[in-house]
């Protein structure tokens, strides 16, 4: 697989995400099933892999820990801080970047990923009780400490950005982006090609539904976190039905699978761009990265643009809690 950079830090073109080995789509896999697919992607040529302390919350690190074992030295494990997480009931309280909580929740997240480094430690969300400066400070000493390799923020604005930067290089910036979630497209993505950061977009296929495998008429398991989430009601995945149609046109223009032809929308849109997609299947692993043998040409990008410019998408990205600690 051809590689790309996040700042200084080199990984596959494509990443895995791993939140879908635990519960948040439902019933998790069995170990021994989600540790297959974790390493049968490395084995197709993924180095970057990307988990959460919230995931689970705090089971995720150790999967992906315990999967990835034996080929240490050959990925980029990234993870994130951010919220406060309760050491014994694990009850997520809300956020919390302060600097000591930081260093504290590195040291257990090293302990769970049983590793002496992590590659690249974002704040999952931005803190507003703290300012960014002391969050970079705290990446900055931590990678002093040969704790953390590279700092990252995760659904940030552009001012926070460029703040953190200013203290500590921000080697990547992680949002949500697809074909139908353009929000990083005014100011987060020029900053990130001015500033040199890498751009590692979150639910490149919707969460699912832009692969159009995800039925109009779905029921979501009371544990999905989709049964929730505002553009996966009925009357919401009927109305962006269009979208959907417009990728699986261009898809057999090409050849190729609507989720291929919206990885490699993303995959177009830039070299410092680096998606992540996640699944519980080795099979859909293997289509997914055929995306980087989809050659898009300006006039397919073109085409698919003037279409879905002429859509609306219905309904928020995320539900109203989550929103409001998106970009700030």
């Amino acid at each position: 697989m051809r590689m790309r950079k996040l700042g200084a830090l080199e990984v596959s073109e494509l990443g895995f995400g791993t939140l879908s080995f635990a519960s948040t789509y439902g019933q998790a896999l069995e170990k021994a099933e989600s540790i297959r697919v974790i390493r049968g992607a490395h084995d197709l040529g993924v180095t970057l892999f990307d988990t959460a302390e919230v995931y689970g919350p705090r089971t995720n690190e150790a999967l992906v820990g315990e999967a990835l074992a034996p080929v240490r030295n050959e990925v980029v494990i990234a993870t994130r801080f951010g919220f406060d997480v309760d050491p014994t009931t694990s009850f997520r309280a809300g956020l919390n970047s302060q600097p000591e909580h930081i260093k504290r929740a590195t040291d257990a997240m090293l302990r769970r990923l049983d590793t002496n480094h992590i590659d690249l430690l974002y704040q999952h969300r931005v803190d507003p009780n703290v300012p960014i400066e002391d969050v970079a400070g705290a990446a900055k000493d931590l990678i002093a400490a040969g704790k953390v390799r590279h700092f990252g923020l995760s659904e940030a604005a552009a001012d926070t950005i460029r703040r953190a930067h200013a203290v500590q290089p921000v080697a990547a910036v992680q949002s949500e982006y697809s074909l139908w979630t353009r929000d990083p497209e005014p100011e987060v993505l020029p900053l990130c090609q001015e500033l040199g950061i890498g751009f590692v977009p979150w639910g490149p296929l919707g969460t699912g539904y832009l692969t159009g495998k995800v039925a109009r008429t779905s029921g979501f398991d009371v544990n999905d976190f989709r049964a929730g989430s505002p553009r996966f009601t009925p009357g919401a995945m009927e109305a962006n039905q269009a979208v959907v149609e417009a990728v699986e046109q261009l898809a057999a223009a090409k050849g190729a699978t609507a989720a291929q032809v919206a990885l490699a929308w993303l995959l177009a849109r830039g070299p410092s761009i680096v998606p992540i997609f996640g699944t519980r299947r080795l099979d859909r692993v293997k289509e997914n990265l055929g995306a980087a043998d989809v050659s898009l040409s300006d006039e397919d990008i073109a085409g698919i643009e003037v279409r879905l410019a002429r859509i609306e998408v219905t309904g928020e990205r995320l539900p109203p809690a989550l929103l409001k600690v998106t970009h700030r």
